[in-house]
């Protein structure tokens, strides 16, 4: 699992996703902002469902 993290999985679709993830925040406060960031943490950790994965990548997170 090491070897998903810092992947780039997404190809060409991340800058989809970048410009879905910036539409989204379009016209919201920094708190609704940071409420959206931390519902989306949230429901994308639950679809990872992995404690070991999802720590990995925290620590990826934070080293940026």
């Amino acid at each position: 699992m090491v070897d998903k993290i810092g992947r780039d999985r997404l190809g060409t679709q991340g800058d989809d996703f970048y410009a879905a993830l910036m539409a989204a925040h379009q016209g919201l406060s920094l708190e609704e902002s940071a409420r959206l960031n931390a519902r989306l943490v949230l429901i994308l950790a639950n679809l990872v469902g992995d404690l070991e994965t999802l720590k990995k990548a925290l620590a990826a997170a934070e080293r940026k």
